[in-house]
């Protein structure tokens, strides 16, 4: 049992960074160099924010084999996560004695947006196949504004694009001939405000904002968009020009990394300046934020207003399923009641803001935290089919 250093050897295989609310595959790959069959057991020492304490084998490796354990991590914040080393303990072919063997060095593991979720809904975008994720298809309504070429009529072309000049001189029928117009800026705004904390399945409000900003920045830029980013509470946290060169989407991941919420409410005149002054061109601003009372949402208004009359306004902001649950529960107490009267109230104010934001021409995105992603990726499909922008 104790003769020899490397009786059993082994590693760790794992990416290099992890996805922020997703599953990350872990894999140990481990080999008995013993001349008999080992019965052992395997501890992966795992980062102190998992907080589990069921990543353990009891198994037998086969004498001069080597095996594969695998098991999954779902990371709910961005940070700097330290795995340990692998212990394991073989047993004598009795029983009698057990040699603990530790295998690798501790190692330092960051966690970032959701780069998995990028990769998925990128190809699912290539392969035109975003119905298999709920999206819809939007059936597109006339052409875009930018011109391409004049070519002769061909049935199937659109009467209405005839061009009757190119016709007289030429004597047949000639059409203008349009593409969709690419390279627009499109900007994701997340709000950093004390209201972005608000915690739904052990994510906060702000990584979903985070994850979803991360995998529509991607879609535009190969869709021929320019994708851009800007955070902001009390102060202006960074900002990144609308582009679509190579290095733009790892600007914007490692920026949208350090991301962190704050407990002051957001100065939204602040950000208003700062767009007018940074953003010449009319952009599709695609504004993260969230309100709980209408009181809250008439202070910011106004700053809506002027950012909608420059540029394509979508303000995107989340339902409280929990509080939608509380409200249809059955009271028990005369508290519950009160509970749900309150929650009632909130609802309320929410579908107000709704309503307010439809009168002014201001798209609206109201939804749960995790269909926020799917449901940000539809209204820029539904932008682009329209020609809005």
């Amino acid at each position: 049992m104790f003769r020899g250093k490397d009786q059993v050897s082994g590693q760790r295989i794992a990416p290099k960074r992890l996805s922020n609310g997703d599953q990350n595959k872990i894999t140990l790959q481990l080999q008995n160099n013993y001349p008999f069959k080992a019965k052992c057991t395997i501890i992966d020492e795992i980062p102190i924010q998992f907080q589990r304490r069921d990543i353990h084998w009891e198994t037998e490796i086969d004498a001069q084999k080597d095996k594969l354990f695998q098991y999954e991590l779902r990371p709910i914040k961005r940070g700097h996560y330290k795995f340990g080393i692998i212990n394991i303990f073989i047993y004598s072919p009795i029983g009698l004695i057990r040699r603990r063997f530790k295998i690798g060095k501790p190692v330092t593991i960051p966690v970032y947006p959701s780069y998995l979720q990028m990769r998925q809904y990128e190809f699912y975008a290539f392969a035109s196949r975003y119905n298999s994720y709920g999206q819809r298809r939007v059936k597109r309504l006339g052409h875009s504004s930018q011109f391409e070429q004049i070519k002769e009529y061909i049935p199937g072309d659109d009467p209405r694009t005839i061009n009757w000049k190119a016709t007289g001189r030429v004597n047949k029928i000639m059409v203008n001939q349009y593409q969709d117009e690419k390279a627009r800026p499109i900007y994701c705004i997340i709000d950093k405000g004390r209201l972005m904390r608000m915690p739904f399945e052990g994510m906060s409000l702000l990584d979903y904002s985070i994850n979803a900003s991360l995998v529509l920045s991607n879609i535009a830029i190969h869709s021929d968009d320019k994708a851009g980013l800007m955070t902001f509470s009390k102060k202006m946290s960074s900002f990144i020009k609308a582009d679509k060169r190579n290095v733009q989407m790892q600007l914007i991941l490692e920026n949208l990394f350090g991301q962190r919420t704050q407990f002051l409410d957001s100065n939204f005149e602040l950000l208003y300046g700062f767009i007018s002054q940074k953003i010449t061109q009319r952009s599709l601003l695609l504004m993260f934020t969230n309100f709980e009372s209408y009181s809250g949402f008439e202070r910011r208004l106004p700053y809506f207003k002027a950012m909608s009359k420059k540029h394509l306004l979508v303000v995107i902001f989340f339902k409280n399923t929990e509080l939608t649950d509380l409200v249809n529960d059955t009271p028990n107490e005369l508290r519950d009641i009160y509970h749900q009267t309150y929650g009632e109230q909130i609802l309320y104010e929410k579908q107000l803001i709704i309503n307010k934001l439809k009168s002014l021409g201001i798209l609206t995105i109201y939804t749960e935290p995790d269909n926020l992603t799917i449901n940000t990726i539809n209204k820029y499909l539904e932008v682009k089919s329209r020609g809005i922008l």
